[in-house]
């Protein structure tokens, strides 16, 4: 059996008895064309069962419309929020995502970044895994004058358009708030250091306790990946300590509320015995009892601002030159976990 031939525009122009030209200038919500011609075309188009040729006109244009998106996880409430802020302004200009996950491994960020480069994304929108040594991968992005924007994780030279929020003042501003509810001694279960994101989430927890005259302790430092199985064993690590901390900074909410449970089902009181703070936000800080308090990282915002900054790149409004870093405002969510002092 043949396959089906395909729909052109000529057969358009046949249906409906005009040209081929007037067709593909309506299929273009091209101006000389009546918006009554073109619901004619758009119609016909649909009940005939044409297709646009993207390949040929991305062939015409050197566009394909489409933005390419590497994040370290999917697996996140975070990450999903951002993409959801992507897809929807991306779509709304005409773009459409393909989006990769690394899974936190640089050599897998490697084939991603060909992957895309081969696909011919008009932009990448790219958060770097944790084990990222350099952005050399980049490299045909840059050298093409492709563009680049860095979101929620970005390299530590300033070279490049990035979309974050301050994680030091936020880690700061989460350690100093233990701090004011009396706590004397904190620990921070932090991420992969080596990840600028979580080095800057740690500089600011030690900066928050040196200017509030507290000694830094790598006792009570815990670095992991951030999972459930890494808040239980953080959760057993505290319990081996004779002297255990009274305040617990989490560089994310998943950890935390993992730790958290732990701790009570071995009999510690939060935030009596231990309070917490967690990052990010996430929808689980308002399930645990006691509702965690957390950094609200505004990931909808993140991804709406990044597509805006790629297509802004893209159109010509911006140049790569002109290089940015556009940090988001943060805010303290404060609950039940980290109120010790009831008079605050």
């Amino acid at each position: 059996m043949k396959p089906e031939k395909a729909v052109t525009i000529y057969d358009i122009a046949s249906h409906l008895n005009i040209s081929a030209a007037t067709v593909s200038r309506g299929l273009q919500d091209h101006p000389a064309i009546s918006r009554e011609t073109k619901k004619r075309i758009l119609a016909a188009a649909k009940k005939l069962g044409y297709r646009t040729n993207t390949f040929a006109k991305s062939l015409r244009t050197r566009k394909t419309n489409t933005i390419g998106v590497i994040v370290h996880r999917l697996n996140s409430y975070f990450i999903s929020t951002v993409l959801a802020g992507m897809e929807s302004t991306a779509n709304k200009e005409g773009y459409n995502l393909i989006i990769s996950q690394s899974l936190e491994r640089f050599e897998k960020e490697q084939q991603a970044v060909l992957t895309m480069y081969n696909k011919q994304v008009d932009g990448l929108l790219i958060s770097l895994a944790a084990d990222t040594p350099s952005i050399e991968h980049l490299e045909p992005f840059f050298s093409r004058k492709i563009p680049v924007v860095f979101f929620d994780r970005a390299p530590g030279v300033n070279l490049h358009t990035s979309i974050l929020v301050d994680n030091f003042r936020a880690a700061y501003k989460a350690t100093t708030h233990l701090l004011e509810q009396g706590c004397k001694k904190l620990m921070h279960l932090a991420g992969n250091t080596t990840s600028n994101l979580y080095a800057e989430r740690l500089a600011g927890f030690k900066q928050a306790l040196k200017d509030h005259h507290i000694r830094f302790s790598d006792k009570l430092l815990f670095e992991s990946d951030l999972s459930e199985d890494a808040g239980l064993a953080a959760a057993d690590y505290i319990l081996s300590l004779k002297d255990r901390p009274d305040g617990v900074f989490v560089a994310n909410d998943n950890s935390a509320v993992h730790c958290m449970l732990r701790l009570q089902q071995a009999g510690m009181k939060i935030p009596e015995d231990i309070a917490f703070v967690g990052f990010n936000n996430d929808p689980i800080t308002r399930v645990i009892s006691p509702n965690l308090s957390s950094i609200n990282y505004p990931g909808l915002t993140l991804g709406v601002t990044a597509i805006q900054t790629m297509l802004n790149h893209i159109n010509g409004l911006a140049t790569l030159e002109n290089t940015s870093s556009i940090v988001l405002r943060d805010e303290l969510i404060i609950r039940a976990s980290s109120l010790r002092n009831k008079n605050l």
